[in-house]
C-alpha cells in the first residue's frame, strides 16, 4: 500500500487506515471475534492507521484494539479521542484534570503506557480558540502520556483554526463525493501548515458503498436509524448530512461515474488522490470489507473525467444540502 507522513506527527501510515467506530457500537451488533478477525485482516492488507474513541462503546472500541496490538506489525499506529465524554459537552470540561483522566482510561483500555495520538472529539467550537486548552494538550506530551495531539472537526471553519495551532499534529474532517467543500477550503490550508488529515465518514454511512436502496433499513441500534436527524450528535456524521434520499440518488450517479469499478473501492481512491489527504479511515464490520477496502488503495487513480463527474454531481444535487453548514 502506498504510504504517507502523518503530519506533524512524523509517523509513516498507509494511505488507507480503519475506523473502529463500528466494531465499538451504533453500527449494530458485531461480536468480539469478528471485530479482532477484522482487525486482523486490516492489518494483513496492509492498513497500519487504526482509528477509535474512548465513546465507541463505551472503550469497548479501545479494549477490542488492545487486545489485537500485541500481535500487530510493526509499525501501526492507534489514534484516539478524548471529550465527548465530558458531561455536559461545554468548553469549560476540557480541562488539564480530565484530559488527564479520560487519556488514563484510553491507556488503560488500549494496554499502552503512550498514546500515539490523541484528538479533541469534535470539540464545542469555544474550545479551538482558547489558549489554555492547547497548553493543556501540550502538557500531556510534556508528562509521555501521548505523543502528538490533534483535532477531529466538523466544519471547515473549524479546522483553518485547529491547523494554525503550530503543535497540532492532524486534522481529521469529513470528505468524500458527498462533501466536496474540505477539498478546496481546507486540505490546501492544511498542507502548508504540515498538518496531517485524516479523512472519516469517506462511503458517507454506507450510501457509497453500493449496497444501499430507497428501501434499506437498519438496526434500531444503528445511528442511520437513531440519529438520522441528528437526534444524538450532529447530523453531519450520519449520511454525511446528505438527506437519505437525495443520497440514494446521488449514490447511482457516482456509481455509473466509477464505471466498472465498485463504488466504495473507487470512492476510496478517489479520496486518496486529493491533495494533502494523509489517510482516510473507512470502517468495517467483517475481514472482507476490511480487504476491499485496504485493496483500494491498488487501483488506478481516477481519470480528470471521472474527477469532473464526481463534481458535476455534487453541484447538481448535494451542494445545496451541505456545503454551507459545514
Amino acid at each position: 500500500m502506498q504510504t504517507r507522513t502523518l503530519g506533524r506527527t512524523g509517523r509513516t501510515v498507509g494511505a488507507i487506515g480503519m475506523g473502529c467506530w463500528q466494531i465499538g457500537g451504533s453500527w449494530g451488533s458485531v461480536d468480539e471475534d469478528a471485530a479482532l478477525a477484522t482487525l486482523q485482516a486490516a492489518a494483513a492488507a496492509g492498513v497500519t492507521f487504526f482509528d477509535t474513541a474512548d465513546v465507541y462503546g463505551d472503550g469497548r472500541s479501545e479494549r477490542l484494539i488492545g487486545r489485537f496490538l500485541p500481535s500487530a506489525p510493526e509499525g501501526v499506529v492507534v489514534a484516539t479521542k478524548m471529550g465527548r465524554r465530558a458531561d455536559p459537552h461545554e468548553a469549560p470540561q476540557y480541562s488539564l484534570d480530565n484530559f488527564r483522566a479520560w487519556n488514563d482510561r484510553s491507556r488503560e483500555n488500549l494496554g499502552v503506557d503512550t498514546l500515539d495520538l490523541v484528538q479533541l472529539h469534535c470539540p464545542p467550537p469555544p474550545v479551538l480558540s482558547t489558549d489554555q486548552v492547547f497548553d493543556d494538550l501540550d502538557t500531556l506530551v510534556q508528562e509521555g502520556r501521548t505523543r502528538a495531539y490533534g483535532v477531529s472537526v466538523e466544519t471547515v471553519a473549524e479546522g483553518l483554526q485547529a491547523v494554525a495551532r503550530p503543535n497540532v499534529a492532524s486534522v481529521q474532517i469529513i470528505l468524500n463525493p458527498l462533501r466536496l467543500k474540505p477539498v478546496t477550503e481546507f486540505l490546501p490550508a492544511a498542507a502548508e501548515a504540515g498538518v496531517g488529515v485524516v479523512v472519516r465518514v469517506p462511503l458517507a454511512s454506507g450510501l457509497l458503498s453500493g449496497k444501499i436502496d430507497e428501501n434499506t433499513t437498519f438496526a434500531a441500534d444503528d445511528h442511520r436509524t437513531f440519529n438520522r436527524h441528528g437526534e444524538s450528535f450532529d447530523v453531519g456524521e450520519t449520511f454525511a448530512g446528505v438527506p437519505f434520499d437525495v443520497g440514494v440518488q446521488a449514490a447511482r450517479r457516482l456509481a455509473d461515474v466509477a464505471g466498472g469499478t465498485p463504488l466504495a473501492a473507487f470512492t476510496l481512491r478517489w479520496i486518496v488522490e486529493q491533495p494533502g489527504v494523509s489517510v482516510v479511515i473507512p470502517g468495517a464490520r467483517s475481514a472482507e470489507q476490511a480487504r476491499a477496502n485496504a485493496a483500494a488503495a491498488d487501483l488506478p487513480a481516477p481519470t480528470a473525467a471521472q474527477a469532473s463527474a464526481v463534481e458535476e454531481v455534487y453541484r447538481d444535487l448535494v451542494a445545496e444540502h451541505v456545503h454551507d453548514r459545514w
